[in-house]
């Protein structure tokens, strides 16, 4: 198998150093994350468990990437054309690396990443996988037509390289090669054509014998494990659409597990647990299994990360477990040719599905049942624990409740009295086991609560600008909780609702607070809730006026007709008018203009809009009459809605009185 990870100890010597490297320190792990890798091709990846690091072979860019267990690179090691297939030592101080671009295998040092040792083969041609077996490392090479398989011996002070180790079978190309390192067991298949031979090797002894070889289901294998007891064989190729299990004594069929798909990996944990990958843009990718158990534990999916329409997918010979089983290592690569490394999180455990069901409404102080389920690919025993825990306005980092027992089907009950109303939120837990998963489900139901009196003052009054106005809020009979806040909202999309006062309301049920009345204002009164009263607004909205003022100039003399002050002109001077008021971008002023005549004042015309300027003033010129013996009048106003904007209420100002004299 392409993708071992080996914890025994043994001691091998390798030496010699070089290759250009950047490395840095370790970190932690994440669950069920993803990081891009930074490669243009993936053939092969590895889990050396002592550092906690992964190996991933570029043969396109000639490097291979080491990262964490969570997926950021720590290392690249460069100058290694068409570098394939990767193993570990059994000490786990060495990774091994088929180096097919210079006929090599090349050593790395786990500790440091240092090029420990490059290996020359006596000839043999590009070296593509690797498999420890029995002490020594297996390698298949050859190009096209020529395929082999031969041996690497590191346990003496000089390396022994054997080669044409294949006995009576045949490759066309490089095998595909798995092995259990212990047994001695050492499995070849045809990685290049439909040949759908595989052979099983007995590699205990000084020579390789060629136990069995035949016909199986198959061809193009992408991957080939065998299970740690060395018993079993497990292939991935493009067909059949699951994942054949053989027998290492005869090659006789003993199972399969229905992955649903193209073949692309597989990998076998020390548990034995079974990890079946494929090539699937529509479905899962990882499939999960208990060795010689054929139902799916769990599945993964990955997400689309490069357009189109189908998701990521897993690289060829792209699955590796940690060797304490707690991580299982995916590389997969989007449309757009970006490969990740996929860290899955305790894929051994089954996920549990647990429901729960409250009902929508209930009373406070009245029972209530609570109900449902937990499932699984492996069903859990009757009398199974749940935690539970209830959350409220009361309690909102919950409450324990007594726990529940599952029924033989899963199914669950609990009944329980709602003290406080509200929200109330029922979450049920399943801790989980060394086979599942934890779970945890909830659901909310609405218990109720009286409702409360909150009243506020003066709503429809009008005030002046910039009046200081206290508003109260008045707040009836309440459980727990007696403040009150206050907001004003001013009219106007420039000026956000803020909070003016929160407090505790005093024995009579008052708060108040006092609001800065330079525009039309809602004020809000807001009661939070408690356990057993509902929360509750009152709204209160004032309005304000603007401030406005007008003054006259180019008249000769002011004078009283009566007891009304005229500004005196000149027939044939102009007044100018000058208006100052509240500013609002976008505000415009009215004029009006009034002639005394026959014994009262009549309008003059329409009145006309200007537009203020940011400063809030403007000037305005009338034209004079030509004539003496005229009388008239004008005011300022702001009229809301016809004035530009909305944010006061309409106000005028005084009338100015003009007299045209000679």
């Amino acid at each position: 198998m392409r993708t071992r990870t080996i914890s025994t100890a043994t001691a091998l010597a390798v030496l010699f150093s070089s290759a250009a490297l950047v490395a840095a320190g370790a970190g932690p792990a994440a669950a069920d994350s993803a990081q891009i890798l930074g490669v243009k091709s993936a053939a092969d990846v590895l889990v050396d468990g002592a550092h906690q690091r992964v190996y991933v072979s570029d043969p396109v860019d000639g490097k291979i990437v080491v990262t964490d267990y969570t997926g950021a690179v720590k290392a690249t090691l460069d100058g290694l054309p068409d570098v394939d297939g990767l193993a570990l030592s059994p000490d786990s101080g060495q990774v091994y690396a088929a180096v097919a671009g210079l006929n090599r295998i090349v050593a790395v040092d786990t500790s440091s990443y240092a090029q420990s040792a490059s290996y020359k083969l006596d000839g043999a041609e590009k070296p593509r996988t690797l498999a420890m077996a029995s002490g020594k490392l297996w390698f298949g090479y050859r190009p096209d037509a020529e395929g082999n398989i031969g041996s690497l011996d590191l346990s003496s002070d000089e390396p022994v390289v054997a080669l044409g180790q294949d006995g009576d079978a045949s490759f066309y190309a490089a095998p595909e090669l798995g092995s259990d390192p212990d047994s001695g067991v050492l499995v070849a298949g045809e990685k290049e054509t439909s040949n759908d031979s595989l052979t099983v090797y007995d590699v205990s002894g000084p020579k390789p014998e060629l136990r069995v070889s035949k016909s199986v289901e198959g061809g193009f294998f992408d991957d080939i494990a065998v299970s740690p007891d060395g018993t079993q064989i497990v292939t991935a190729s493009g067909a059949p659409y699951y994942h054949p299990v053989y027998s290492t004594e005869d090659l006789s069929p003993v199972g399969r597990y229905n992955s649903g798909s193209y073949g692309a990996a597989v990998d076998i944990a020390p548990d034995g647990t079974v990890a079946a990958g494929t090539f699937s843009w529509y479905g899962p990718d990882v499939h999960i299994y208990q060795q010689g158990k054929w139902s799916k534990v769990r599945e993964y999916e990955f997400p689309n990360t490069g357009g189109g329409s189908g998701g990521d997918t897993l690289a060829e010979g792209g699955l590796a477990w940690a060797p304490d089983g707690s991580r299982l290592f995916a590389v997969s690569g989007n449309g757009q040719g970006v490969f990740s490394l996929r860290v899955l999180t305790e894929p051994g455990k089954s996920l549990p599905e647990l429901t729960v069901t409250a009902p929508e409404k209930a009373t406070r102080a009245k029972s209530l049942t609570v109900t449902g389920k937990i499932t699984d690919t492996a069903p859990l025993p009757a009398g199974t624990e749940l935690a539970v825990t209830r959350t409220d306005i009361e309690s909102p980092d919950g409450r324990k409740l007594p726990t529940v027992k599952t029924g033989a089907d899963g199914s669950f009950s609990l009944d329980d009295t709602p003290p406080a109303g509200g929200k109330v939120t029922y979450k049920v837990a399943y801790a989980g086991d060394g086979a599942r998963a934890a779970a945890s489900a909830s659901d909310t139901v609405e218990v109720s609560r009286s409702t409360p009196t909150l009243t506020l003052n003066k709503n429809g009054n009008v005030y002046g600008y910039g009046a200081d106005v206290s508003f109260t809020a008045h707040l009836g009979t309440t459980y727990k909780n007696r403040t009150v806040e206050i907001w004003a909202d001013p009219y106007g999309s420039d000026k956000p609702n803020k909070l003016v006062k929160k407090g505790v309301v005093n024995a009579r049920g008052d708060l108040s607070a006092t609001v800065d009345m330079k525009r039309d204002t809602k004020v809000t009164a807001a009661f939070a809730g408690d356990a057993r009263y509902a929360s509750k607004k009152a709204t209160s909205t004032a309005y304000a006026k603007v401030k406005v003022s007008t003054s006259v100039t180019k008249h000769y003399k002011t004078g009283k007709i009566g007891s009304t002050t005229y500004h005196y002109f000149h027939r044939n001077t102009d007044p100018v008018l000058n208006t100052t008021m509240s500013y609002y971008k976008g505000r415009e002023h009215r004029l009006q203009m009034e002639v005394y005549a026959n014994g009262r004042w009549n309008s003059a015309g329409s009145p006309e809009y200007f537009r203020l300027g940011t400063d809030g003033t403007s000037s305005v010129r009338l034209e004079a009459p030509g004539e003496s013996g005229i009388r008239a009048r004008i005011r300022a106003s702001y009229i809301n809605g016809s004035s530009g904007d909305n944010v006061n209420s309409t106000t005028h100002g005084a009338w100015k009185y003009l007299n045209f004299t000679r």
